[in-house]
């Protein structure tokens, strides 16, 4: 079982490498990276290549470890005990599986995405060590050990907002996306744009490059905001022109909004694209 890359995602060597590493190693595969470099999709892209069924548990804030393993859900049952539901017999009606379980049990082999493990508390991915290392856990409600059946594989990304533990970090194989080249970021753009023109593209990609590289800016514009923008620059039907002046200055791109998310980076932009006018 290995990955090759896949029509619809442009994988570098080394992010193949680190995928094909880690179903070797069978460890779960940390991907961190700058927000928007195709980290959840890459899990998709994976399990689609390789025909397995993708779980998916995208992490927030108030996302505790329990929550993957399973709950029980004590106010149904209840509930359903005061209006004499026969239910209440048995407890397996009142847990309510969560993904790892459901990784754990499934017929097959299945890919796995814990996504954005950062947002949580810091507490969530020690919590978790146990039972990605031994593919188990305990239900003390049905007195069940829920043992993997099949080694699912899995992907945990991070934005590095947070620090993750040690032992954590120890257990996975770990790889960071870089910010595609020039050269790999074309390869992208073609896989969701195969019919732009290649003039339009060319000044683009400089006027991409040209924000993106601007000292001082507080989020720097990501692949798939250059996705977006290149989507409506052929909606709208920008022409060339009011791509590039004359002169080849610094000018503001048209339909910036795509590019630039803050009022602190569109006002520095502002302010540099006004000092390089004044300096003509």
């Amino acid at each position: 079982m290995r990955f090759q890359g896949s029509e619809n995602y442009v994988a570098t060597q080394d992010l193949m490498l680190a995928v094909n590493a880690a179903i070797t190693l069978k460890r779960p595969l940390l991907v961190k990276g700058e927000p928007g470099t195709g980290k959840t999709m890459l899990a998709e892209e994976v399990a689609q290549a390789l025909d397995m069924p993708l779980l998916q548990w995208h992490i927030k804030s108030t996302t505790k470890a329990q929550q993957g393993l399973y709950e029980y859900d004590a106010v149904s049952r209840l509930r359903d005990s005061q209006l004499g539901d026969e239910r209440v017999k048995d407890i397996h009606n009142y847990i309510v599986k969560g993904v790892l379980w459901q990784a754990f049990t499934a017929e097959q082999p299945v890919a796995l995405l814990i996504d954005e493990i950062d947002k949580a508390d810091i507490e969530f991915p020690n919590d978790l060590l146990r039972e990605l290392d031994r593919m188990e856990f305990y239900c003390y409600e049905t007195h069940e050990l829920i043992k993997a059946k099949h080694r699912p594989l899995v992907f945990i990304t991070s934005n590095n907002e947070k620090e993750l533990p040690d032992a954590f970090l120890r257990r996975c194989f770990f790889h960071y996306i870089k910010f595609p080249d020039a050269e790999t970021m074309q390869k992208i753009v073609d896989v969701h744009f195969p019919k732009l023109k290649q003039d339009l593209l060319k000044v683009a990609m400089k006027t991409f490059y040209d924000v993106r590289n601007l000292p001082g800016l507080k989020k720097k514009p990501s692949t798939s905001e250059l996705l977006d923008w290149l989507k409506l620059l052929m909606a709208e039907d920008i022409p060339l022109e009011a791509l590039q002046s004359a002169d080849d200055k610094v000018s503001i791109p048209p339909l910036v909004g795509a590019l630039l998310k803050n009022e602190q980076d569109t006002t520095l932009f502002e302010k540099l694209v006004f000092m390089n006018q004044r300096n003509r």
